[in-house]
């Protein structure tokens, strides 16, 4: 692995991104929270930071040896490909979550400023002695260090988890945004990509987990962890988890409708905590076709489309109905909500030859004719998307595939 990449952090992802991610797990766990480059600098503006480290850094000589340390640790994480639990140079406890793209180290997600409990550690005693030396006063740092939370092992390794999922999600960010660049100068350089194009979008779709509904689903946990005990708290992490892994699964492996529907029920297991009784789903599915092979994330743009732009923007609210029957020679998979609708020129819009509808992060327009593409790409002309609406009643989304009974 290359110890310096070529690429900037902040070219590849939005830094306001990285910020609201880092203030909303500071949020979340209570931790002090920044992001640094390659070079241990900070690229984001330090969440929920320690008084301590505050007097700490004021001293160039303290600034000195805090840059060296997040760039020992970010590195250190590297290497062991998942978060470290370390001593910084003034002996606090923090964690490290390394960022990487392509196999590049690009950076860190940094946290902790807090003291694990320890027995036969003291903690504050060993803090003021690597400290000596540069400047400081002795009994500022004694009376800084005694309003340090002691955090139990138990928390810090949950914290740790944590980080290194969002980590995780960063690097799909920044790889979506690469991938994109690379195809642009590609489609300068030939005139027939028609293969490349279609594995990128498969690529890019794969990646388009929306940041809006990473944070809601954050603010989420926070709450419920907060406000009752875990099991409502275990069950939207878990649901969160497995929907994430699916989707970084090989997208080019189809996969069996029984799957499809699982990570169905995941998203919506998610987007019924955010929403309560606002949004309702039902689902009723022909047991006979749960083993057929269908293409990966088919179903959930649809239902996030049905969401975002149908049920979200209704005050009160609506239903999700996720069907599917044998029709002759024939499977339908259908996905209808009582949403607000949209015309039927905008439908046909999203369908028409060589044009794509601009979204705003959502899987509408790119999203959607992904699914009809690839179900043709799979099954042939003759199969795809449908879809159906009407002004203030709702949108209805049809899958048509080929039925055989052998």
């Amino acid at each position: 692995m290359e110890a310096v990449s070529r690429f900037n952090l902040g070219e590849i992802v939005d830094i306001d991104v990285l910020q609201e991610i880092q203030v909303k797990f500071s949020e979340a766990t209570g931790l002090a929270a920044v992001i640094v480059d390659a070079g241990g600098n900070p690229i984001t503006k330090p969440s929920n930071f320690t008084k301590i480290c505050t007097y700490i850094r004021s001293f160039p000589q303290g600034l000195f040896k805090c840059v060296g340390c997040d760039n020992r640790a970010g590195r250190m994480a590297m290497e062991k490909q998942k978060p470290f639990v370390y001593l910084c140079h003034s002996g606090l406890t923090d964690l490290a979550a390394p960022i990487i793209v392509q196999n590049q180290y690009i950076g860190a997600f940094l946290a902790g400023q807090v003291v694990l409990a320890k027995e036969d550690y003291d903690a504050k005693a060993e803090m003021i002695r690597r400290l000596s030396g540069l400047g400081m006063e002795t009994e500022v740092l004694a009376e800084l260090f005694d309003v340090i939370e002691v955090v139990p092992e138990k928390r810090l390794k949950a914290a740790a988890d944590l980080i290194y999922i969002m980590s995780n999600y960063i690097v799909e960010i920044g790889v979506v945004n690469i991938v994109q660049q690379q195809l642009v100068e590609e489609l300068k350089a030939k005139a027939d990509l028609e293969a490349t194009l279609h594995v990128t979008e498969l690529k890019a779709l794969q990646a388009q987990v929306n940041p809006h509904f990473l944070f809601n689903t954050l603010n989420t946990i926070a709450r419920l962890a907060l406000l009752e005990g875990a099991g409502k708290t275990q069950e939207i992490v878990y649901a969160l988890s497995d929907l994430v892994r699916e989707n970084l699964r090989d997208i080019d492996v189809p996969r069996t409708l029984e799957e499809e529907v699982k990570s169905a029920k995941d998203y919506l297991t998610i987007q019924k905590v955010r929403f309560g009784d606002r949004i309702q789903s039902f689902i009723d599915i022909d047991p006979k076709i749960m083993r057929i092979m269908i293409p990966a994330l088919t179903l959930q743009p649809l239902i996030e489309n049905a969401i975002i732009h149908g049920l979200e923007k209704k005050v009160e609210g609506g239903q999700i109905y996720i069907s599917g029957r044998i029709e002759g020679e024939e499977i339908v998979i259908s996905v209808r909500d009582t949403g607000v609708g949209v015309q039927m020129e905008h439908i046909q819009s999203i369908f028409s030859a060589g044009k794509r509808t601009k979204t705003h992060g959502h899987t509408t327009g790119l999203g959607i004719i992904n699914v009809h593409k690839r179900i043709q790409h799979h099954f042939g002309p003759k199969y795809g998307l449908e879809m159906e609406s009407e002004v203030g009643e709702g949108t209805s989304s049809h899958i048509r595939l080929p039925y055989s009974q052998s």
